[in-house]
């Protein structure tokens, strides 16, 4: 299976350093995010980083995985880690991320999986209480940097 599933068969749930990519999507001052099965929660779409995969291919490929929509154009908006950054699933394995954030432009209709319950755009001064953590510190950096602010063109953040 993936990199992290297979460390996890030697170390069990101890705390691993991640290195891992996450999606933003907007679409007319929208953000796309999804309800996890594994917690119950909503987040972006996201996940770790596979031997020889690059974090652009990581972002799109999570975003393709968790919603059925096809990435494109991923543009770095920033690297989140450190304080805010530990994590727990509800198993009991447990993470310290650093998580590059990408801005991509998406085609398709959102959608569930296999790690998704479904996915639906928020409009971004109603975002749901109920986020993974990760995903709550990664978008109070990014308004607090000026950096999460819709268009209605899906054109990078800036």
């Amino acid at each position: 299976m993936g990199y992290v599933t297979n460390l996890r068969k030697t170390v069990g749930s101890q705390p691993l350093v991640v290195i891992g990519a996450a999606a933003v999507v907007l679409r007319q001052n929208q953000l796309l995010l999804v309800d996890r099965r594994d917690n119950h929660l909503w987040g972006l779409p996201a996940g770790s980083k596979e031997l020889n995969e690059s974090l652009e291919t990581t972002a799109m490929r999570e975003l393709h995985e968790e919603t059925g929509l096809l990435g494109q154009a991923p543009n770095l908006l920033t690297v989140v880690s450190g304080t805010g950054c530990q994590y727990q699933y509800p198993n009991g394995d447990q993470i310290d991320s650093s998580t590059a954030v990408y801005q991509l432009q998406a085609t398709g209709t959102p959608g569930s999986s296999d790690e998704t319950r479904t996915s639906r755009f928020f409009d971004l001064t109603a975002l749901p209480a109920q986020m993974t953590p990760i995903t709550q510190e990664i978008l109070r950096r990014l308004i607090s940097n000026h950096q999460l602010v819709g268009d209605g063109q899906n054109r990078p953040i800036n």
